[in-house]
C-alpha cells in the first residue's frame, strides 16, 4: 500500500514550487543544476530524495540558501481573484496526432492550468492495436460526445460507455480509450485535474516516444511553455528530411 500524503510540505514540493515560479521545464532545470532529470523527476514525486553533497549542488547552481530548501512555506495572503477566461474553440486548439488519438487541447494561451479541458477522436478499436496502459498525475472525466467508447483500466473489469455517458477515473490508474465494437471513430470531450501546475506539460511528455508534433494556434505566441518545448525537442520525420532537401 502506498503511504498516505501529508499536506506538510516535501522536498519534491518545494522543488516543483521553484521550477514552475520560474516558467522551467524538468529538463532546463536538470541542465541549470547538473542533476539528471530523472532523479528529479523521482524527488518530485517524493519517491526520492537527495543527498547533502545533491542539496548543496542545488543550491549553488541555482544561487538559493540552502536553508529555503527545507523551510516551511508561511501562510500566505487570500488567493486573488484573477479574473481568466478563455473561449475553447477548436481552431484555436494545440492539436496532437498519434497513432491511437487526434487531442485537441483547448484554452491553450491560458498557462499553468490546473484543470486541461481536451476534446479527443479516438480511433484504436482495442487494447492490443492501443499499447500500454496510460498513467500520469491527477484525476480525469471523460463524456461521450460522438459513438461508443470501451474503457480500459488497470483495476475494473472493461465497460462500453454510449454517446452521453461519463466516466470519472484516477489518472494513475493505468488506463485507455478504444473505439468499441462496431464503432469506427468515436468523440469524446475530457477534463483532466491535477495539483500539479506543469499538468499540461505531462500530459504532452507522455507523446514523447511518438512521431507527432504539436499543430499551434494560428497565433503562435498564444503558446504555452510546455507545448513549445514539445514541439522543439520531437524527432524529424521523414517529412521534416524531405522538406530539408
Amino acid at each position: 500500500m502506498r503511504p498516505m500524503k501529508t499536506n506538510k510540505p516535501t522536498l519534491g514540493r518545494l522543488l516543483r514550487g521553484l521550477r514552475q515560479r520560474n516558467d522551467w521545464t524538468l529538463k532546463e532545470m536538470s541542465k541549470r543544476t547538473g542533476i539528471p532529470f530523472s532523479t528529479l523527476a523521482k524527488v518530485e514525486h517524493d519517491r526520492l530524495t537527495l543527498t547533502y553533497d545533491k542539496l548543496q549542488q542545488l543550491s549553488e547552481r541555482l544561487k538559493i540558501p540552502m536553508s529555503d530548501l527545507f523551510a516551511e512555506p508561511g501562510q500566505g495572503p487570500e488567493q486573488p481573484v484573477t479574473a481568466r477566461r478563455s473561449i475553447g474553440r477548436i481552431d484555436r486548439a494545440v492539436r496532437v496526432n498519434t497513432r491511437n488519438y487526434d487531442y485537441y487541447y483547448l484554452c491553450a494561451e491560458l498557462r499553468r492550468k490546473r484543470m486541461i479541458p481536451v476534446l479527443t477522436r479516438i480511433r484504436a478499436k482495442s487494447v492490443s492495436e492501443f499499447g500500454e496502459l496510460v498513467h500520469h498525475s491527477g484525476e480525469e472525466y471523460i463524456y461521450v460526445l460522438e459513438g461508443r467508447v470501451e474503457i480500459h483500466t488497470e483495476f475494473y473489469d472493461p465497460i462500453v460507455l454510449e454517446a452521453g455517458e461519463s466516466i470519472y477515473i484516477d489518472s494513475n490508474m493505468g488506463h485507455a480509450y478504444v473505439a468499441a465494437e462496431g464503432c469506427d471513430q468515436a468523440t469524446v470531450l475530457g477534463v483532466c485535474s491535477s495539483p500539479d501546475e506543469g499538468l499540461m506539460e505531462s500530459l504532452l511528455e507522455l507523446h514523447g516516444d511518438e512521431d507527432v508534433e504539436p499543430t499551434a494556434p494560428p497565433d503562435t505566441g498564444r503558446l504555452t511553455s510546455a507545448t513549445r518545448t514539445h514541439r522543439r525537442l520531437r524527432k524529424p520525420t521523414h517529412a521534416d528530411e524531405k522538406k530539408a532537401s
